[in-house]
């Protein structure tokens, strides 16, 4: 709470930080637009989001290849497995898109968190805190109001919802290699290593899924270029610099933000107007993923990472 006052009692030393936090807060909320928008499969636009992203960061990256022994070792398999986890994160989320709203997508998918606190907690074997049950327990009673509503209207989004929950746990896949990444790897070349492993993955899965990579629209091949630019590049670097000048107890809880935005800017942009138990379902949910993201935070106060889709060094939305 000191910290946090500090923060208050002097805005200007900090205000580039709070500006890069609502400005990658507010990138990130455009994902689900952009893949609307795209009108090509998720996984699609997932794997340009990505691959374009990749050029647009070489340069930044390069040098690094001169200073960092790391990147010439073995140790490029941690962001690199982290990238294959990255796939089926944005992979599930982007194709969940077809069959649910926006706003449920990203705020479902924002139950990450959740999910990666019961992982350490399952096979890291960490104490949760009570905290941390109580936010699970009003998180799950937002989800189920959120998820039955959609069964209750129209079941087939139901499915939408399923595959937006489903993102957290690959998440938590992410989650661990990147701890072990970021040990050997700045901000940078780990975004950079992960956008190469993610882009192999998704360009293996579409072939799979035999979904096409060209023969689409100028329209559409804007809309690629705008999500690797917006969301990944503008949404992580800003989220990256207020990490670096602001304590994850500040970031984490902020970022719950994001699903309120997408949710706002899909009423004028997509047409997607909330239920009323819907509206009540996402607030409760909200509460609950704020309860986790706070009780997190306390339990690893050092650790100088926001747990939540939406991470600086998580691909996520």
């Amino acid at each position: 709470m000191t910290q946090i006052k500090t923060l208050l009692i002097s805005p200007p030393r900090h205000l580039a930080a709070y500006l890069a936090l609502g400005t990658g807060i507010f990138a990130l909320s455009f994902s689900a637009m952009f893949v609307r928008w795209a009108n090509a499969p998720g996984p699609v636009t997932a794997f340009y989001r990505l691959f374009f992203s990749v050029f647009l960061l070489l340069p930044f990256f390069a040098g690094r290849l001169k200073t960092n022994p790391s990147l010439k070792s073995w140790l490029i398999v941690f962001p690199l497995l982290a990238g294959v986890f990255t796939a089926l994160d944005l992979g599930f989320w982007t194709a969940s898109l077809s069959y649910t709203t926006a706003a449920n997508a990203t705020l479902l998918g924002n139950t990450a968190p959740l999910w990666v606190a019961l992982g350490t907690w399952l096979i890291l074997k960490q104490k949760l805190a009570p905290a941390f049950w109580r936010g699970l327990a009003i998180t799950l009673l937002g989800a189920a109001l959120i998820m039955g509503t959609d069964f209750i209207l129209h079941p087939r989004f139901s499915i939408g919802d399923a595959m937006a929950v489903s993102t957290g746990l690959f998440y938590g896949g992410y989650f661990l290699f990147t701890e072990r990444s970021r040990i050997h790897f700045d901000p940078v070349s780990h975004i950079w290593l992960v956008g190469v492993g993610a882009s192999i993955s998704l360009f293996f899965a579409n072939n799979i899924l035999q979904n096409p990579l060209t023969g689409y629209p100028a329209q559409t091949w804007v809309v690629f270029l705008a999500t690797a630019v917006v969301s990944q590049l503008i949404g992580y670097m800003s989220l990256a610099y207020a990490l670096g000048h602001l304590p994850a107890s500040v970031v984490s809880p902020t970022m719950i933000l994001q699903p309120i935005v997408t949710t706002l800017l899909a009423i004028p942009l997509l047409g997607e107007i909330p239920s009323v138990w819907q509206g009540i379902g996402g607030a409760i949910a909200l509460v609950g993923i704020y309860i986790i993201n706070q009780s997190h935070t306390r339990s690893a106060p050092q650790s100088g990472r926001v747990h939540s889709r939406s991470q600086v060094e998580a691909p996520n939305a």
